[in-house]
């Protein structure tokens, strides 16, 4: 132990005596390292936004809509070759749409597994507006379950009552950010004002009884102005209903209960409704988790994160050529000094170890200031895109441990071309 520590101190003082050449050579380590782990911070500093985002939006929730049914071709015993029932582009009819008491029966059935369904219809895009104030919004009307699905936050007021939703009165909940248009941020001025709301040719009244508090969502990007900004008004599903002549549903979103395992109850979502539209010519149902698509980002970010990071890694493989090449330099500036210790029964061992470590520190040394420059890069580029900075200990770890690596592998060579000296040839050495 005493040995190895003497082969440290020797290292450090060969580094301290040639600054600029050690800088230089531990230079490739550096932005080697300091490449991979800002890669890596930011990747997954994104990653996790980006999971928790999808998160907030119903990682659980099962999304379930209408989907055309695929092209057949049938051929006949003539050899002509023609597309079944459902090729093409066909409109969708209220008879294909998915029935409430489809979703009742759904219900039903699966009590147990079912914590709330979201059911909207829209009723389209347009305007409040109150004299040369305004604020943009998509009206639509909602079932309760769609406040869990969407995870609103109330900031004044209340939901809808059970009485009212079944009357289908036109009560409305509104975003902050609308309210900031209309009232100068003032919600109780809202609450119980009745407003205008424009969709193309018509208008409708509808009552504030509520204000909720808008997040943008980290998946979408836009360069909307916040006065600008278009937000959900909601109002009751069945006043919507009225509104739109229409009962049925394209869509709607199940949150299932707590412990349930929303990939699997999702093929059972399809194959309860397979049952309904068996003979629909033109539709089928299909129903999809989540939490498999969050998932899937999640990989694909992290394998895309670790490819870029490898490409990054490859400067590492070249810093340590740079250590084998000042190694194989410090080696011949220093014969004499070697075939002296030969001559004075040091074993190949005990030069060979104290080339090895002297390319090891080399390495610590630059892995070490290359992690302080990755970590403050990443925190830095993560802090830029808006993201809160995640360092990756493992890739810290990894490469810290690759750095000693490079420094063993590359450093073996020029050691052991020293320890193999002879030591009357390196005493006779100029």
């Amino acid at each position: 132990m005493t040995m190895f520590f003497e082969n440290v101190r020797l290292a450090f003082t060969s580094l301290l005596a040639n600054k600029m050449r050690a800088l230089l050579t531990m230079l490739g380590i550096i932005i080697g390292i300091s490449s991979v782990i800002a890669i890596m911070t930011v990747g997954n500093s994104l990653t996790i936004q980006v999971t928790d985002s999808m998160s907030t939006m119903g990682a659980n929730n099962i999304n379930v809509f209408l989907q055309a049914k695929e092209t057949e071709t049938e051929k006949t015993e003539e050899g002509y070759v023609f597309e079944s029932a459902g090729s093409g582009q066909v409109m969708v009819q209220d008879s294909d749409l998915i029935s409430d008491e489809m979703i009742k029966t759904l219900c039903e059935t699966y009590p147990e597994d079912i914590y709330a369904i979201a059911a909207s219809k829209s009723v389209g895009s347009g305007q409040i507006l109150d004299g040369k104030k305004y604020a943009n919004v998509s009206l639509s009307g909602v079932s309760m379950g769609q406040f869990v699905a969407d995870n609103v936050k109330l900031e004044a007021g209340r939901f809808f009552y059970e009485s009212e939703m079944d009357k289908g009165l036109m009560l409305g909940l509104i975003s902050d950010k609308a309210v900031n248009n209309l009232y100068a941020g003032d919600t109780e001025a809202a609450l119980g004002d009745t407003v205008n709301v424009y969709i193309g040719d018509k208008f409708y009244q509808v009552t504030i009884v509520g204000v909720y508090k808008y997040e943008r969502n980290a998946m979408m990007f836009s360069l909307t102005s916040d006065k600008d900004l278009s937000t959900n008004m909601y109002i009751p599903l069945r006043a919507s209903k009225e509104l739109t002549h229409s009962d049925g549903y394209a869509s709607f979103t199940i949150v299932t209960a707590s412990g349930v395992d929303s990939d699997k109850f999702a093929q059972k979502v399809e194959s309860f409704f397979a049952s309904y539209y068996r003979t629909n010519r033109n539709f089928e149902v299909s129903a999809f988790s989540l939490a498999s698509v969050v998932e899937t980002m999640s990989t694909m970010m992290g394998s895309i994160t670790k490819a870029i990071a490898i490409v990054a890694g490859i400067a590492l493989l070249v810093g340590g050529i740079g250590v084998m090449n000042i190694m194989l330099v410090s080696i011949t500036e220093r014969t004499r000094e070697i075939g002296t210790r030969k001559a004075l029964g040091a074993p190949n061992s005990s030069i060979r170890m104290q080339f090895i470590v002297e390319a090891v520190v080399i390495c610590i040394v630059g892995g070490i200031i290359g992690i302080i420059i990755g970590v403050t890069a990443g925190i830095l580029l993560a802090n830029a895109l808006g993201t809160p900075a995640v360092p990756s200990v493992f890739s810290i770890i990894l490469s810290l441990s690759f750095s000693m690596a490079i420094g063993v592998f590359f450093g073996y060579y020029p050691a052991n071309k020293a320890a193999k000296m002879d030591p009357i040839e390196a005493l006779r050495y100029e």
